[in-house]
């Protein structure tokens, strides 16, 4: 696998406005997003995790632009995308595709899936009919239809052919970033592993690097080559994928982890709980946004927002734990997700 970066993100935000009164005047923001930064390498899954309203899927269609960030950069493959014009972006998402949520949502029940999958490839010139319709039956076959399913309508699907399908069109333009927001949280497990295996072969087959958005840890582990866990639109802690489960710096990380119940009844370990609830976007508490609820917080979390710092090489944490806090400290804190006997 290269190292070669094929996406950078720089202090990236979005705040949307939040407006009241009969003249909708502004009177503050959501801070959905704000000031994140990673990279993803080519040929690798960047996984980013973390609970409902963190920012994570407004992180994903900003780097599509879908929507335009606040402030912050977004470079991919060389090109400053926030800097395109309109068509310039629709040209460049030749390269970037999305895989959503829901798949019926994200297929036209009026329309077949010859339809549905010729689309992309009418919009970025494909012209011959004969042409698009031997890709259609081409990646039907790929991600695990056929092709008699083209003439089909999307209610006719069960809901792991509908996210088949939804891959298969956004493999259609042969991209080289796709962006999977949840795309197996909508499944029955069963099906999620097909998915998500279907999604590693088409990895390996297609040299795709993938940027997967999801809630759950397991399935996180399951494809994730790094992991950078999101809170209240920021960026706490980025690790490759096994050293994050292993050794998690950030008491918020540890918390998730601590939540995921082991299938070994003589298994034990020390829950790590957290108090109250995810603070208002739209008014985040000062310095370190995790500072109302985390078990360890210090007098500088209330007052000064913790920088993403690399610790140990590929591990990175926003944390004042790691620069206040004595050796001895940082071990018990991290020795309190671990089996006790």
């Amino acid at each position: 696998m290269t190292t070669k970066p094929l996406l950078k993100v720089k202090g990236l935000k979005k705040y949307f406005p939040v407006k009241k009164g009969l003249l909708a005047k502004t009177v503050g923001y959501v801070k959905a997003v704000d000031d994140v930064s990673f990279h993803v390498n080519e040929g690798e899954t960047l996984g980013i995790v973390g609970e409902s309203g963190c920012g994570k899927s407004t992180t994903g269609r900003m780097l599509m632009r879908l929507l335009d960030p606040t402030e912050g950069t977004v470079e991919f493959d060389g090109k400053e995308l926030t800097a395109l014009s309109s068509e310039e972006m629709r040209k460049t998402r030749r390269d970037i595709q999305m895989v959503f949520q829901d798949p019926y949502a994200s297929l036209n029940p009026r329309h077949t899936i010859e339809r549905i999958l010729s689309e992309p490839l009418l919009v970025h010139g494909v012209k011959s009919a004969k042409e698009r319709k031997e890709k259609v039956h081409q990646f039907l076959e790929i991600v695990g239809l056929s092709a008699y399913h083209a003439k089909r309508y999307p209610h006719q699907f069960s809901g792991g052919q509908r996210q088949r399908i939804g891959i298969a069109r956004a493999l259609m333009t042969n991209p080289k970033l796709i962006i999977a927001d949840e795309p197996v949280s909508a499944l029955d497990v069963s099906i999620q592993a097909q998915v998500l295996n279907l999604m590693q072969d088409l990895q390996q087959e297609f040299n795709l690097t993938y940027i997967f958005i999801a809630h759950d840890l397991g399935v996180v582990r399951h494809i994730s080559d790094r992991v950078g866990v999101m809170y209240l639109g920021k960026m706490v802690e980025v690790a490759e994928s096994e050293a994050l489960y292993a050794k998690p710096l950030h008491p918020y990380t540890q918390a998730l982890l601590s939540a995921v119940p082991v299938p070994d009844p003589n298994f034990s370990k020390e829950e790590v709980f957290l108090e109250g609830d995810m603070p208002n976007p739209a008014n985040p508490p000062t310095g370190c946004t995790f500072h109302t609820r985390c078990p360890f917080k210090m007098d500088i979390c209330s007052q000064v927002v913790p920088q993403l710092t690399e610790l140990e090489e590929g591990h990175s944490v926003a944390c004042h734990l790691y620069n206040e806090t004595s050796d001895n400290d940082i071990k018990k804190m991290e020795g309190s997700l671990y089996a006790k006997g």
